[in-house]
């Protein structure tokens, strides 16, 4: 009878209510789905890098892979924008028009896109010698350093809240950090330097938090797409990361090749890079802050129950308290600031 009378309501109900109701809807699942595909891309990258990065055998070259990353990005974008435009010539035109006629925004948007290239290489470089779990935790400083440089670059003001959470951040880290350095809290048998994945995952925060302010002092009154900013960003990465390849493992390349070391994981780890990124920044706009940060929470968690069944990661109770900290401090950031507040820093 219920399910009979919860029909004939529905049927009976304005056509306008109903359709409210639907978009309503459809906008509560499309905040679930950007939430599974945060969660997913958060944890899923990160666990795939350490996994390619503790395999036996022949080890890939993360630097080749940062390249392959950004090649594959900015082809997808073309393909994008080919679509919009509906011919080839139609795709010319527009990337001629944002990147030779405006070419001082093209120019500009280097600075970011060298940083990114620096943060990428970093990053596999902390995951070579962190546990993933570890690695995910001490990240987080990323919302630290971004606080600082939008506080210096953009003037932004941030709430006690806020302040609070930063701390937080820092304290929560600090011990996660000292109980990798007072137990070896791993049974893999990779050899791992965790001063060095420290070193390289703070230089990758900060690389990360000033990239990110840059880039958004950039696009303030800017009308470039999102697919055409990435084209920019992807094509100063190529060709910045093929001279970190040279730099860095030139005759390694010259002796056994570009593709040296790979397998099926290793282009997984790529598509992530490249498509992941492009697919979070495309569902990014159905979530608020509140959700990006239970995300990131959850791709902590994710990662902390992997490691312990993949890699034999012994929690203790020095990791759980930093870790706890650290999620209460995530939340606390993602907070909206209050509408007194919000219009007394306007």
């Amino acid at each position: 009878h219920y399910f009979i009378q919860s029909n004939l309501r529905l049927h009976l109900m304005p056509e306008r209510t109903r359709k409210m109701s639907g978009s309503k809807d459809s906008a509560i699942n499309l905040k679930y789905l950007s939430l599974i595909v945060l969660t997913i891309q958060n944890a899923m990258l990160i666990l795939s890098i350490r996994y390619t990065r503790t395999l036996p055998g022949d080890m890939y070259l993360a630097t080749t892979a940062v390249v392959l990353a950004e090649l594959f990005k900015m082809l997808a974008c073309f393909a994008v924008i080919f679509k919009n435009e509906g011919s080839i010539s139609g795709l010319f035109k527009h990337v001629h028009h944002y990147t030779v006629i405006q070419w001082k925004d093209a120019v500009k948007i280097s600075v970011p896109a060298i940083l990114y290239v620096i943060q990428n290489n970093l990053q596999y470089v902390a995951i070579s010698n962190l546990e993933a779990a570890v690695f995910q935790v001490t990240y987080q400083l990323k919302i630290m350093t971004t606080a600082i440089f939008s506080v210096f670059l953009l003037r932004k003001e941030l709430i006690r809240t806020q302040w609070m959470a930063l701390v937080l951040l820092f304290v929560g880290v600090s011990a996660v950090q000292l109980s990798q350095s007072s137990s070896s809290s791993t049974a893999s048998d990779v050899e791992q330097n965790p001063l060095l994945g420290l070193i390289a995952v703070l230089l990758s925060c900060c690389s990360s938090g000033f990239a990110g302010v840059y880039f958004e002092k950039l696009l303030k009154g800017s009308d470039i797409s999102l697919w055409m900013r990435n084209i920019h960003l992807a094509g100063y990465g190529v060709v910045v990361g093929l001279f970190g390849v040279w730099w860095n493992d030139g005759d390694v390349v010259k002796e056994k090749g570009f593709l040296h070391g790979y397998n099926l994981w290793v282009w997984w780890v790529v598509a992530m890079q490249a498509f992941g990124g492009l697919l979070v920044a495309v569902v990014v706009k159905y979530a608020d802050n509140i959700l990006k940060g239970f995300a990131t929470s959850l791709a902590i968690i994710v990662s902390c129950v992997v490691s312990v069944f993949v890699w034999g990661f012994v929690i203790t109770f020095q990791f759980a308290f930093g870790t706890s900290l650290v999620l209460g401090a995530v939340y606390m950031y993602s907070l909206p600031k209050p509408p007194t507040q919000i219009i007394s820093s306007a």
